[in-house]
């Protein structure tokens, strides 16, 4: 299948550059998988839509602040340092620009000194993995100094960094927010947990791979970046019970069906444990175990729009697509909703 299958014309101004005062008032397009039929409603109406015996799976990381703006020691040429990977304690896989500036052996230091870091080793053109240096908790330093690693088309800083986290956010780990989830409120999620239906947590640590645009023709050739997820036994066994019992797993955000769909056998089991997925899911793709997805809308041509045409079918999502555009939509990571849904809407 060709790139340019999955492209479409998004106005600069839908765009969401905010997210909105009340997570749950963003809008929500509910489209039929099957048929393609579309009706508009609030998010907070998802509950209409959901039933006793489903199992709804979030995703459970959470954002670091993980931009760093420093200085080159030595030069004072400004450095900006964004936190990829942990690969020890002390030192970390890392995207930096100015990257020609920063040879092995290079120091950076970060807030008068209270971060240092020195470059121990070159990953590729603009990769390095740094080694830092402090005095107390690093995760408290980096709240100290780092920004929230925001996408390429949100044009400034967020005036609070607890807008680009869900409201169950835990483990910490992404340079990404997994944006399904930032529509839900403790509020809504009680109301949903009180309906019958069960809530299994899972993490995927979302990479900077995700805003990765596909360079190649045809999407078959693509390869995947790879993220670390972790699904315990305990969520397994929800998620299985569901299956067994007959309810629907449905999973908000791409990142909690990317986990799923990895750790699921062929036979259809959720298999416990944690690993590293490169999956890549496009059109021809068969869900093992997924029935139902709540995701935002994504960028043209981008990877999620391939994975939610596998689900829905690439015409019916362009469709929705050009609905939502049609009726004002917010688009992205602090826009507004969709669940794809088995049931007539």
């Amino acid at each position: 299948m060709n790139v340019t299958d999955f492209n479409f014309e998004l106005p600069q101004e839908l765009i969401a550059q905010d997210p909105l005062e009340d997570r749950a008032a963003s809008r929500l397009l509910v489209l039929n998988k099957e048929t393609g039929n579309i009706s508009h409603r609030h998010f907070r109406d998802i509950r209409q839509y959901l039933k006793k015996g489903d199992c709804l799976v979030i995703n459970d990381t959470k954002v670091i602040p993980a931009r760093l703006i420093g200085h080159k020691v030595g030069t004072d040429a400004k450095i900006e340092v964004l936190l990829l990977k942990r690969k020890s304690d002390n030192v970390w896989e890392t995207l930096v620009k100015p990257g020609k500036k920063m040879k092995e052996g290079a120091e950076v230091s970060f807030g008068d000194g209270l971060l240092k870091g020195t470059v121990v080793g070159i990953v590729d053109e603009g990769n390095r993995l740094i080694q830092f240096e402090y005095d107390g908790i690093f995760e408290e330093i980096l709240d100290q100094l780092g920004q929230m690693p925001l996408p390429p088309y949100i044009t400034h800083q967020l005036k609070d960094k607890s807008r680009y986290q869900t409201v169950y956010a835990k483990h910490d780990g992404s340079a990404a927010a997994p944006t399904a989830g930032l529509h839900f409120t403790q509020e809504l999620l009680q109301e949903i947990q009180d309906m019958g239906v069960t809530i299994a947590h899972v993490t995927l640590h979302v990479g900077l791979g995700t805003f990765r645009p596909v360079k190649v023709d045809t999407i078959e050739e693509h390869h995947m970046h790879s993220e670390f997820y972790v699904v315990e036994e305990e969520e397994a066994k929800k998620i299985n019970d569901t299956k067994k019992n007959g309810g629907r797993v449905i999973c908000v955000g791409t990142t909690s069906c990317r986990t799923l769909e990895s750790a699921t056998g062929e036979d259809g089991i959720l298999k416990a444990g944690s690993g590293w997925t490169d999956i890549f899911i496009y059109p021809g793709y068969r869900f093992k175990i997924l029935d139902c997805l709540i995701t935002n809308f994504h960028l043209p041509e981008s990877t999620l729009v391939m994975l939610v045409s596998a689900l829905a079918g690439r015409e019916h999502i362009l469709n929705a697509y050009q609905e939502a555009i049609k009726e004002r939509y917010r688009f992205f990571s602090f826009g507004d909703a969709m669940f794809i849904t088995n049931d007539p809407v």
